[in-house]
């Protein structure tokens, strides 16, 4: 197969990862594990570099720029994984490391096989992508800009919040990451990666001096998979209206009104517990759909091989094909090849070329997650390419997708979503969350909460939290947006995994318009 880029010349891989010994080190330790008996063998070297600049009050709190470089082998052998990671860069180590990961096979064979199971790793097939090469969407590479001038932005943007009357403090944070992988397996596919993300963010805070009591609001400018630009490249806001546009977000725009929804929010009555028409905003709904549908749909979960962090999931495999999880308006993509999604890449961490897939269609759950040991495991052919490990001294495990739910293509705009509601809400923006082991029940609760009356916007209310069951609430679903109202958001640190491993998601939307949920008043509850 031909090298595979998705970005025009210009974008070329970082030369500092090229004059890495990348081949040579994957060549010793592959052909010492196949030596050794193993069935597969995969070498991974990742360079990756984190960036966070932090400003309180438009004055530097803190910085960082860390580097994490190493590799990994793995090995199947005897029907059991086995793992070992090293840093050191010569031919002689990474053929030691992978006589580590034979030993660490040859023991869990044992152990398995002492203990009566019959659990052997098997993996999916996968064509071979042979010399395969792939960076990610962006113009100006964040690590590229002067640091003077990254805090400069940060400061300019927190003194014009500070200069807004109500505003006590403004925090501003901005993460940046450059994530390089060179993968290789006995098979024969060698890929070359480098994608690049990024989170801008500011809060303003407004203090009552008398009381002590406050509220705060943050910027909706979600993570993306972009560059520089996304901070300093407007051309104008999207039709959907969050100020999205080709290169960027419209900075200008929100900052400018970020001080008065927070001074609305602060003389803002508490909400009157009880049952509503929802209209949700995507800068709010990515995130149930990540909590009651990304993590809910990851095979591992489902099969219980994931519980130990976050529990497992009420969508189990005996379901699939038949389980009504929404309305007949649902239909849900995982998706790793989205244009500037956080979880997208050319090749997952097992060789495997991501694709799009469904999840949920017309309401009914007819698709996971995969990584190859998965798809094996529950005969479901190719795995769609979801296994990411997010440094290489941990081993790959099944991580989320881009799980987006998909807009109507003719679907109404927010405005005309408001227009069938007669006692509602309007949430926008996303805040606290909390989900059971099994992604069932829940609350979450949104940054601001406008009331709709007969059709009509209102004003904002506050102390609310939206509580259900993922299906009660996907089945409650009654209008999907238009195109024009969707928009990718998502995270930097969705965790999963024991040790731990944190991984950035996207997730797409349009607004939403659910019927009859329970809001809860969250002062209410907190007095009981």
């Amino acid at each position: 197969m031909p090298p595979i880029t998705s970005t025009p010349p210009g974008r070329p891989v970082d030369p500092l990862f090229l004059a890495l010994p990348l081949r040579q080190l994957a060549a010793a330790a592959l052909e010492r594990a196949s030596q050794l008996g193993a069935s597969h063998a995969d070498f991974r070297l990742e360079r990756v570099r984190s960036g966070t600049w932090r400003l309180r009050d438009a004055k530097p709190a803190g910085s960082s720029d860390s580097l994490r470089l190493g590799y990994a082998v793995r090995v199947v052998l005897d029907g059991a994984w086995g793992f070992a990671a090293g840093v050191d860069l010569t031919a002689q180590a990474a053929a030691e490391v992978a006589e580590q990961a034979v030993a660490v096979a040859r023991l869990s064979a044992q152990i398995s096989r002492a203990a009566g199971s019959r659990d052997v790793v098997e993996l999916a097939e996968e064509p071979v992508h042979a010399d395969a090469t792939w960076v990610s969407a962006y113009e100006i590479n964040p690590f590229d800009v002067p640091d003077a001038e990254k805090t400069g932005l940060l400061a300019e943007w927190s003194s014009r919040l500070l200069a807004a009357e109500g505003v006590s403090h403004v925090d501003a944070d901005l993460l940046t990451v450059q994530e390089n992988k060179f993968y290789a397996d006995t098979a024969g596919t060698t890929t070359t990666q480098q994608r690049i993300r990024l989170h801008p963010s500011l809060e303003a805070v407004s203090v009552d001096e008398r009381t002590g009591a406050f509220e705060s609001m943050r910027t909706l400018a979600p993570p993306v998979g972009r560059g520089w630009e996304y901070l300093t490249g407007v051309r104008g806001s999207s039709p959907g209206g969050h100020s999205l546009n080709g290169t960027g977000w419209d900075w200008q725009g929100e900052l400018a009104q970020l001080p008065e929804h927070l001074a609305e929010k602060v003389k803002a009555p508490s909400v009157r517990a009880g049952r509503y028409d929802l209209v949700i905003d995507p800068t709010n709904l990515w995130l149930t759909i990540h909590e009651s549908i990304g993590h809910a749909t990851e095979l591992d979960r489902a099969l219980g091989y994931e519980a130990a962090y976050a529990g497992t999931s009420f969508a189990t495999f005996d379901q699939l094909g038949t389980l009504r999880y929404g309305s007949e308006l649902m239909h849900v993509t995982g998706d790793r090849t989205a244009e500037h999604g956080l979880a997208t890449i050319g090749y997952d961490d097992e060789g495997v070329a991501t694709q799009s897939w469904d999840l949920i269609t017309d309401g009914v759950l007819t698709g996971y997650q995969l990584d190859r040991r998965m798809a094996k495991l529950k005969d479901l052919g190719r795995s769609n390419g979801c296994a990411f490990a997010d440094s290489p001294a941990h081993v790959p495990v099944q991580r989320m997708a881009n799980v987006s739910l998909q807009p109507a293509s003719d679907g109404p705009d927010t405005a005309e979503l408001f227009a069938g509601v007669e006692n509602g809400l309007y949430l926008v923006g996303d805040r606290s969350w909390s989900i059971d082991m099994q992604r069932y029940n829940f609350q979450f609760t949104a940054q601001r909460a406008y009331t709709i009356k007969n059709g009509q916007l209102g004003g904002q209310v506050k102390d609310f939290a939206y509580q259900a069951t993922t299906t009660d609430f996907w089945r409650s679903m009654r209008a999907v947006g238009g195109p024009q109202t969707y928009l990718l958001a998502g995270a930097f640190n969705c965790g999963k995994a024991q040790p731990g491993q944190i991984a950035a998601v996207s997730h797409g939307c349009p607004s939403a318009l659910f019927e009859q949920v329970n809001i809860l008043n969250t002062q209410q509850e907190a007095a009981h």
